[in-house]
């Protein structure tokens, strides 16, 4: 379960979140006990009681690195200092300050016109094909870039092809949140480490808002650090999210249709999307005092997995949890971005790309048949969907 925590409940159970404790003790594949918690008021209670749960554990590695990966990060010099979603410190703030200025609500909007016009151009290409009778892949094809090509304009990114890019953050994805082999860790490491080391000399000379970070006197490791989660949180968890969102749509054909007559709204459908699809399904939070949550006792230490994607199930809180309603009571309640002072940074970011996207490529959708669904390998926090293959 802990690494299918996306799914309702362990494969072949029949049992959904509603059936599921507020609070249950998990043990992961190396035998770390874990508090899951399951109900939306009590997820949102730990993200916003950052005093007595700490986000410190948020980028730990799930499976505890070995020593030959460890000396091949050491090697590329890696370090992953408190910087954003890990850091509960006073020096958090400023740099989140520094982040959001990045990506204000107006200078997203700003990339609004542009993006749709990429997109537009991009499905007018895939319904070409499709009209032939060919099979495309609505993943590569048109939604694994666009977040990153978005960020690109709005903060200056290390000088690196695209595809090294997703390569490197695909990557970190698995290596901190995956359950992994010594070999397969130690493969990653290298991955990520090379990468980490191009981020690093962009710190020392890059413009915008890393020159931004170090105007405001922030060491060169919290620089990589802000890349670094910019990177992974800033665009490949919403191209998942794109992803996630246009597969849900091939089953919801009255869905499609109301887009099709401007009965449903394109906002509304997002939020659904958020609320059924997340692309982060959990998160981590360490007790830092002895404790207790949901009338279970929780010792300071205790690791507390947050399970995001089953709060947006939650039927104290959404009117019909397992369906696809658009505008539904409850369905912007969702805590796909998170709450709290960690709340996540690109929220508007991420709903200005996907309301672009689910407008423009709505139309593509009706009456394709699903060749190949996304695969979703086991991790933690991510879904991190593959190639996603339609026919008309």
């Amino acid at each position: 379960m802990l690494f299918r925590s996306w799914e309702q409940a362990p494969a072949g159970t029949g049992v959904g979140v509603a059936h599921w404790p507020d609070v249950a003790r998990v043990v992961d594949h190396v035998g770390v006990e874990h508090l899951l918690v399951t109900r939306h008021a009590l997820v949102r209670q730990v993200l916003t009681d950052p005093t007595t749960f700490r986000p410190d554990n948020a980028l730990d590695a799930v499976t505890p690195m070995p020593v030959a990966a460890l000396r091949v990060l050491a090697a590329h010099r890696f370090r992953l200092p408190p910087t954003l979603a890990n850091n509960g410190g006073a020096s958090h703030p400023a740099i989140r300050a520094l982040i959001a200025e990045a990506l204000h609500p107006t200078r997203v909007a700003a990339q609004r016109d542009w993006l749709a016009t990429l997109v537009r151009q991009r499905v007018a290409g895939l319904s070409a094909a499709l009209d032939t009778g060919a099979p495309v892949d609505l993943h590569a094809g048109l939604a694994a870039d666009l977040p990153l090509l978005v960020l690109a304009r709005l903060v200056d990114l290390p000088d690196a092809p695209l595809a090294a890019v997703k390569e490197f953050a695909r990557a970190a994805l698995e290596l901190f949140w995956a359950p992994l082999d010594a070999d397969r860790q130690q493969a990653l490491a290298a991955e990520v480490g090379r990468f980490h080391r191009l981020l690093r000399e962009f710190a020392a000379t890059g413009d915008g808002l890393v020159a931004a970070l170090r105007t405001a006197g922030h060491p060169p490791d919290v620089v990589v650090g802000a890349l670094f989660f910019l990177l992974v949180a800033g665009q490949e968890t919403t191209s998942q999210f794109l992803t996630l969102l246009l597969h849900r749509l091939t089953g919801e054909p009255a869905v499609l249709a109301g887009l099709r007559d401007g009965s449903v709204d394109v906002a509304d459908v997002v939020e659904e999307g958020l609320r059924l699809e997340p692309p982060i399904v959990t998160w981590r939070r360490v007790a830092a005092v002895d404790t207790t949550l949901g009338g279970t006792v929780v010792p300071a230490g205790t690791s507390v997995v947050l399970w995001l994607a089953g709060a947006g199930r939650d039927p104290a809180v959404v009117q019909s949890p397992d369906e696809f309603r658009p505008g539904q009571r409850g369905s912007r309640r969702h805590l796909a971005f998170g709450a709290g002072v960690h709340r996540c940074v690109g929220d508007q970011l991420a709903r200005m790309e996907a309301t672009t996207l689910v407008r423009e490529a709505a139309p593509l959708l009706s009456g394709v048949r699903v060749l190949r669904p996304p695969h979703y390998p086991d991790n933690l926090t991510f879904r991190m969907p593959d190639a996603f293959v339609v026919r008309r």
